[in-house]
């Protein structure tokens, strides 16, 4: 039996995360993903997009996260558990909740923490807000100046929060979603909220 066929039959034709039926694609759940069936998952469309653009992500799609981090698959385990981190990361308090009662055995929680080790041990620069703490990806941060945006027509407001931000090559700036708009931001004029 092929590992696609393994999947179908373990899923029963849902999505692991969501139990969506439709357009259904296995996923490798890195790292040293083998291709076997042990070591993907068979989600949907919908999952598979918000997991590659989590800064586009909607946060209470993965509610899904409240019955699949049961699964007895290692796998989907993984996965619930990488996107309830990033969820938590982000100030999702509900996450945090259902984070704190997942439960992984050592070398599964091992695998999931594998992916975020890896993103850490990257040699760029930190990123840092106006008082000197490190900015990380999913952070929030508030406006400390009102910023005139070029080309969007408007002002950024002082006090105004952006969430779940991203970083960029260049430690000095950021992306971030201000009034509906993705703009890129100067760190020396943001501050990180707690």
């Amino acid at each position: 039996m092929s590992a696609e066929q393994t999947l179908f039959k373990r899923c029963d034709s849902k999505c692991e995360l969501c139990s969506s039926e439709s357009h259904l694609n296995i996923l490798p759940v890195q790292p040293n993903s083998d291709g076997s069936a042990e070591k993907s998952i068979m989600i949907c469309d919908t999952c598979n997009t918000k997991i590659e653009q989590a800064d586009t992500a909607d946060a209470n799609h993965w509610r899904c996260l409240n019955d699949s981090m049961w699964s007895q698959v290692p796998a989907v385990q993984v996965m619930a558990w990488r996107q309830l981190k990033q969820l938590s990361d982000a100030g999702e308090s509900w996450a945090n909740e259902l984070l704190d009662m997942l439960y992984l055995e050592e070398d599964v929680k091992a695998w999931a923490e594998a992916m975020e080790s890896d993103d850490e041990d990257d040699d760029t620069d930190p990123t840092f807000d106006s008082n000197g703490a490190i900015l990380k990806a999913g952070d929030t941060v508030t406006l400390i100046k009102d910023l005139d945006v070029k080309g969007a027509g408007f002002t950024a407001k002082r006090g105004t929060a952006v969430r779940n931000i991203s970083l960029t090559s260049n430690p000095e700036h950021i992306e971030g979603r201000v009034n509906g708009t993705r703009i890129v931001l100067l760190t020396c004029y943001l501050k990180k909220s707690n």
